[in-house]
């Protein structure tokens, strides 16, 4: 399976259907997590506890890739997540209402296994928009 392929099965088929027993099929035992420059290495477990931790806040949550790109083994996925906040989140009472946000994994592969993930999500504009937090003009 080629890079994108495989990153797109793990978003779209085992996280959205909670398939965690089929993590160790594409997420690398010497996986990390990228914030700017910093990699935290937390390997398949550290990858299975920060999906769980997800679950709990949206656990019917999913995830459709609307575009995906490929440079050398390192794939850029635009996406869009879906779930209903039934669990306290950021300090935020769950709301129950479907929410959904947009965001960008970046997900480097090797040897047929997803080794780091970064990325950025839209929260704050769809928290806003559900009033779940105040806007900057509600600061004045």
């Amino acid at each position: 399976m080629d890079a994108k392929k495989l990153v797109r099965d793990f978003y779209e088929r085992i996280v959205s259907r909670n398939l965690w027993e089929e993590l160790l099929h594409c997420i690398a035992e010497n996986f990390a997590f990228v914030s700017g420059e910093n990699k935290i290495p937390v390997g398949m477990e550290g990858m299975e506890e920060h999906l769980l931790a997800v679950k709990k806040t949206y656990p019917d949550y999913s995830m459709r890739i609307i575009r995906q790109y490929e440079d050398g083994g390192t794939v850029i996925s635009e996406f869009i997540m879906q779930g209903t906040h039934s669990g306290e989140w950021l300090g935020i009472p769950p709301s129950h209402k479907t929410l959904s946000f947009t965001g960008v994994n970046v997900d480097a592969v090797s040897e047929g296994k997803i080794t780091e993930h970064g990325g950025a999500v839209n929260t704050f504009e769809t928290l806003f928009e559900h009033g779940l937090i105040a806007g900057v003009r509600d600061f004045r």
